[in-house]
């Protein structure tokens, strides 16, 4: 049973950059030398389907995607656009359809990459290319099996693309939790904000969590949950101004996926942002959410 979508594509070769694309295959690494996962946990998404990419992105946007950036929109996105990139974002893209579709089937599931939620339908920002969470639901929902999503977005930076993908549609509900006076500025309008201030730590940020991730689960009564677990609001981050320990990032983690677990609702997990100035440090909170999740649900036999 394969509940972890990854390929040796998802890094691509962008020179010297805070983005640490480098992560993707260390924490596929760490899970598998720790005994988290197994080989047969993985699976290689290939490329996504632009049926799905259009669900979200313009066709305008996509050509350009696949043909290549102008310089505005390079600086947009903050990347060197690259044959080699485009295709990295594609195929993580493809691996968080395959972690939804996973999560229908057997409770949990990741991608060991996506969550890129700064990508808006027509351009890329942040860091972000492609919105792989947004499209991962638009083809769920397409497919039939599904109909509300919720999407719990606990990134440093505010989900503005989430927000604008989303804006008006009763069928999923976005809630992002973030530093206020940090990037995106202005920021988007989500279905809940919570935008805490710089230094905000752990005690403030779980009791806020604790206040709005049940009523959300309650009152909108997804039938998925997107968790965009960005490890950035930790104290070690060079992006991030708030002040969470390594410690509160795993118990938010935990938070987020007893909520859902306990309610019978599935979740899809993406990594998004992770800066920490120690790579190993942002390594082992992704493997750790990871594998909190794969204890939480039991692989079926």
């Amino acid at each position: 049973m394969s509940r972890l979508a990854y390929a040796d594509r998802y890094h691509a070769d962008i020179g010297p950059h805070v983005f640490p694309m480098t992560k993707f295959r260390r924490v596929r690494d760490a899970l598998l030398q720790g005994g988290l996962a197994r080989e047969q946990d993985f699976l290689d998404p290939g490329d996504v389907d632009p049926e799905d990419v259009l669900r979200v992105h313009t066709p305008a946007y996509w050509n350009k995607v696949v043909r290549g950036f102008a310089p505005r929109d390079e600086a947009l996105l903050e990347m060197p656009w690259t044959p080699g990139l485009a295709r990295s974002f594609r195929s993580m893209a493809q691996g968080s359809v395959l972690a939804a579709r996973a999560a229908l089937g057997h409770g949990f599931a990741a991608n060991i990459g996506g969550g890129f939620h700064h990508a808006c339908p027509d351009h890329g920002e942040g860091f972000c290319m492609l919105h792989d969470v947004a499209i991962a639901i638009r083809a769920v929902q397409a497919e039939g099996g599904i109909s509300r999503v919720a999407v719990v977005d606990v990134d440093v930076h505010q989900g503005n693309g989430t927000a604008v993908v989303f804006q008006g549609d009763e069928s999923v509900f976005t809630f992002s939790i973030h530093q206020e006076n940090s990037y995106p500025i202005p920021k988007a309008v989500s279905d809940l904000d919570v935008g805490l201030a710089d230094g905000a730590g752990g005690q403030e940020y779980l009791a806020e969590l604790r206040s709005h991730v049940p009523r959300i689960l309650d009152t909108h009564r997804p039938d998925l949950l997107a968790y965009v677990a960005g490890t950035d609001p930790c104290e070690r981050d060079q992006l991030g101004g708030l002040r969470l320990t390594m410690e509160d990032i795993l118990e938010r983690d935990r938070l987020v996926l007893e909520e859902a677990r306990k309610r019978g609702i599935p979740v899809f997990a993406t990594f998004a942002g992770g800066y920490a100035r120690d790579l190993e440090d942002t390594v082992r909170m992704h493997a750790s959410m990871v594998a909190l999740g794969l204890q939480m649900w039991p692989a079926r036999a």
